[in-house]
């Protein structure tokens, strides 16, 4: 039998479709008892729809035949909780291509997305396996059967023979199932945080009656904060907490709990798990600190932490987090170690670092911002930004989104989650440690190699707002919860400062804003010359925004100007902002009532202290504007790709080489055809006879190179030689490009057909331990490689993330027309992006692939020159077809 530890990444914490944590993991000998005790669980109705015939019990060679698979030809998979199994799935293949598919699922656990787990999972199997179908043969009478099969979003077809439905069903990936399969993961993870936000009995173990303590203070901001809940004091040495009645442990409690606040020592942390699991707790927030902090004992108490939780079902925020908040009016939920409860508002906050969390929720209250829900999420060794996401996606009291992120655990499923949500609600994020790279303590991250600006390229792809500091961040997330968002670029400008309104100017056309002709008012215009002036700045149609400033002469509060600015922000379809009485954030004066109960409502006006915030703020939010209304292409385009022949001619180079190999010339040609992309065939030579030989087979007009690594980016050394027609012609080549003094004894030659004139990019692909499939562009030689001028896309990349990748570089005009040049073939170089894209998320064992250099020209592009490396890899790219909860990072990985 294969060896179990072979399929480790069959493994996975899984959500059910109430937000429970469950495991799913394939079936192993030793679950012969377990196996046994379930079958006992199930109804004899379940098991006569499994099995055509009454089946009330197994026999010893039934369990053997159950339990024991090949991992191959019969894999089986079985979901549990707290150790005991709740369902089965297996196939077995009835032919290199097809398999037969069954599962079954405890009768009290069905409706809980068992089966559909079940089902992702042992498809994916089979993908990995070459196995294309699956069949299911299924009783007419077991309607919750044949509805698992179709709500899946594969295409399936049945027929009856007697009396049995087979249902036949291709295990190809469509846009239907992906979008199935991510629908139902995010409900499942929004309804893990919603139970958490939600909460209506809390329990703070570690309660303590010293004014000084961390239980202490989470006591106290819940009561005081007018929790609208039960909350409940755990403390085995005192009878009484706070006013409350203190229980030993959480299963004295008389009541049901919702959630539970550790504040224990580290050591004594699992013991807690454990009481709260035997009560039946859904989520667990954890100030606690000492775990991945404080080095490898940490860590490894960390997991032990995780892997206790999700073992029962618990989810967790933290540890050494600072806690949660919900501002809702009938919850008023705050389980944080902040003394200070936000205002009501539209913005949720996703904080990493515990430390910032208070200083964070001060800036928010000065600011007049306002939370709908906040969570700081310390290690973050479970609950991350991506949850988050999924639970805000669908939040109505969330209409803006803000990440201050200082590590992303699993970069891809944040870039598509993100992409999704952005469409609808505006998300700010904050990436710590861009010019460090560094990872947080406490941390779990893997490696990376990848630059800066593939971070830029992610949540640009995915229309996240980036921004480089906190302030920043409340600039833009003030604009967005109290004013629209813009319908193009086009700004006004009114004030009453000549010197301020030019600084307002020159911001936004530095910007990229279009900028009218500022109206000065002067020093002493009032509130109606201003009323005038801004009215009709906003009726003009070719107005997009506002800026409004007013520097008050000596004296004068500015009451009657700001009752203006709210009474017209109030009613605009038009965004305003303002730099008023150099104030931050929505200042009294400027705010109109919010029916949320907050303190700055919709139509608030905020401001600025400095003018060249205002107008930075305006052009992150113009920008996200335009990428929310514009079309972001497909992602599926009509290729024929061979997939299937490119991964032969991969496992067959490790089949050779099982550590890995350089592909040969002629691999990585035929590695490119199966995605549709030609190389112009070359020969290598080494002496003067090789030369003349290769250029009489390729039929002459041809070209001499000298391929050494160290000549590619010399623009001082000439190692090409054009227009070879003859043997004298390759001969006389041959011995001037030998006799340059720049060329080395190890320097190679090859002699290639002549390539239509053009300009020479380039294109590589490359495996990131982080971020998986990394795509990048840019002109070809050393300029672009000084000045860093690059771009990247993360697949699966749509033809217009193709598009963009081009424009994006600043060197993009010399592509389309620079100077009266013709502009080249930028469709072929978009197709190639795709292409490449398609490939690489089709095999993450090609751990580098560059084009370079790719000559294009107006008539199309001639690939010159390919190299390709490709190694074993674990990232089968399941997480991208099945659903699962973020594994914690191998021991090998980062962890500052």
């Amino acid at each position: 039998m294969t060896s179990e530890a072979h399929f480790e990444h069959w493994e996975a914490d899984v959500l059910l479709k109430d937000g429970r944590v469950a495991q799913l993991r394939p079936i192993q000998e030793t679950d012969a008892d377990r196996f046994i005790e379930f079958y006992s669980r199930v109804s004899d109705e379940s098991k006569y729809f499994r099995f055509f015939a009454p089946y009330p019990t197994l026999s010893a060679k039934d369990v053997k035949r159950f339990t024991s698979v090949d991992h191959d030809r019969r894999v089986a998979f079985v979901v549990t909780m707290h150790s005991a199994i709740i369902g089965v799935g297996r196939y077995d293949a009835v032919s290199d291509e097809e398999a037969e598919v069954a599962f079954l699922v405890e009768d009290a656990q069905q409706g809980r997305g068992v089966g559909q787990l079940l089902l992702e999972h042992l498809a994916q199997a089979g993908r990995e396996r070459g196995i294309r179908r699956f069949v299911a043969d299924v009783l007419p009478a077991n309607a919750r059967m044949q509805q698992i099969f179709r709500e899946m979003g594969y295409q399936i077809q049945g027929m009856i023979e007697d009396g049995v439905q087979r249902l036949t069903f291709e295990l190809e990936s469509t846009d239907t199932a992906m979008s199935v399969m991510q629908a139902r993961e995010q409900r499942a993870e929004a309804a893990s945080i919603e139970r958490i936000f939600k909460a209506r009995s809390i329990a703070v173990i570690g309660a303590s009656r010293r004014q000084d303590s961390i239980g202490q203070a989470m006591v106290r901001n819940l009561v005081l904060g007018d929790f609208g809940g039960s909350v409940y004091a755990v403390n085995s040495q005192a009878e009484a907490v706070s006013g409350l009645p203190a229980y030993k442990r959480v299963q004295d409690i008389p009541g049901e709990v919702d959630v539970a606040i550790v504040a224990v020592p580290a050591e004594s942390v699992n013991d807690v798990v454990l009481d709260c699991a035997a009560k039946g707790v859904h989520g667990l927030i954890v100030i606690s600190a000492g775990f991945a902090e404080e080095g490898p004992e940490g860590r490894q108490r960390q997991r032990a932490l995780l892997g206790l939780s999700r073992s029962y079902g618990l989810r967790l925020v933290g540890p050494n987090c600072l806690g949660i908040i919900n501002t809702a009016p009938d919850l008023q939920l705050n389980a944080s170690l902040s003394p200070a409860m936000p205002p009501q508002g539209r913005v949720g906050f996703f904080c990493q670092s515990g430390a910032l969390g208070t200083a964070i929720l001060e800036s928010v209250s000065r600011r007049g911002l306002g939370l709908s829900t906040f969570v700081s999420a310390g290690n973050r060794a479970d609950v991350s930004g991506n949850d988050l996401l999924q639970y805000w996606q669908e939040d109505d009291a969330t209409e803006v989104i803000l990440l201050y992120l200082e590590s992303i655990g699993n970069p891809r499923k944040f870039s598509r989650i993100a992409r999704r949500v952005s469409a609808t609600k505006p998300i700010v994020a904050v990436k710590s440690g861009r010019s460090t790279q560094g990872v947080p303590v406490g941390h779990t991250v893997a490696r990376t190699s990848a630059p800066q600006s593939a971070v830029d390229a992610m949540f640009r792809q995915a229309g996240v707002i980036q921004v480089d500091t906190l302030d920043e961040m409340f600039d833009v997330a003030q604009l967005l919860a109290h004013q629209p968002l813009p319908r193009g670029n086009r700004i006004a400008i009114v004030g009453n400062s000549d010197a301020v309104t030019l600084i307002v100017a020159d911001a936004a056309a530095a910007a990229g804003l279009q900028v009218a002709e500022p109206v000065s008012l002067g020093a002493t215009a009032g509130a109606d010359d201003f009323e005038i002036a801004i009215e009709a700045a906003i009726a003009d149609p070719d107005t997009d925004a506002l800026v409004a400033v007013y520097i008050p002469p000596l004296n004068t509060s500015g009451e009657e100007v700001a009752n203006v600015l709210a009474a017209v922000g109030e009613q605009s379809d038009k965004p305003i902002v303002s730099t008023f009485l150099g104030s931050e954030g929505v200042p009294v004066l400027l705010r109109v009532p919010d029916l949320l109960g907050g303190s700055a409502g919709r139509g608030s006006v905020p401001s600025y202290a400095a003018p060249e915030s205002a107008v930075r703020a305006l052009a992150r939010v113009v920008n996200y504007s335009e990428w929310a209304a514009r079309d972001h292409g497909e992602f599926h385009l009509a290729f024929d790709h061979r997939t299937g022949d490119a991964r032969d001619l991969v496992r067959e180079v490790l089949k050779q080489a099982p550590r890995g190999a350089i592909l040969s010339t002629e691999q990585v040609h035929d590695l490119l055809a199966c995605y549709g992309i030609d190389m112009l065939p070359w020969i290598n030579v080494h002496n003067r006879d090789e030369a003349i030989a290769a250029g009489e087979k390729l039929g002459w007009d041809v070209v001499l190179k000298a391929g050494s690594e160290h000549l590619r980016s010399r623009p001082d050394i000439a190692h090409v030689w054009r227009g070879i027609h003859s043997a004298a012609g390759m001969g006389a080549a041959w011995d001037e490009m030998t006799g340059w003094a720049g060329m080395r004894k190890d320097t190679k030659f090859f002699v290639q057909r002549s390539a239509p004139e053009g300009i020479p990019v380039s294109f590589s692909v490359t495996e990131d331990p982080l971020f998986g499939p990394l795509v990048s562009f840019g002109l070809a030689g050393a300029p672009s490689e000084l000045l860093d001028d690059r771009s990247y896309g993360i697949p699966p990349l749509t033809d217009l993330d193709a598009e963009a990748m081009i424009r994006n570089l600043r060197s993009a005009p010399l592509l389309y027309g620079y100077r009266g040049s013709d502009p080249v073939d930028v469709d072929g170089l978009q197709d190639i992006i795709v292409r490449l894209a398609a490939m690489k998320d089709d095999l993450p064992e090609i751990a580098e692939l560059d084009l370079e250099p790719v000559s294009v020209h107006p008539d199309g592009f001639t690939v010159l020159s390919a190299r390709a490396k490709v190694t074993p890899s674990a990232d089968r790219r399941g997480e991208w077809y099945v659903r699962r909860l973020s594994q914690p990072a191998p021991s090998g990985d980062t962890l500052a």
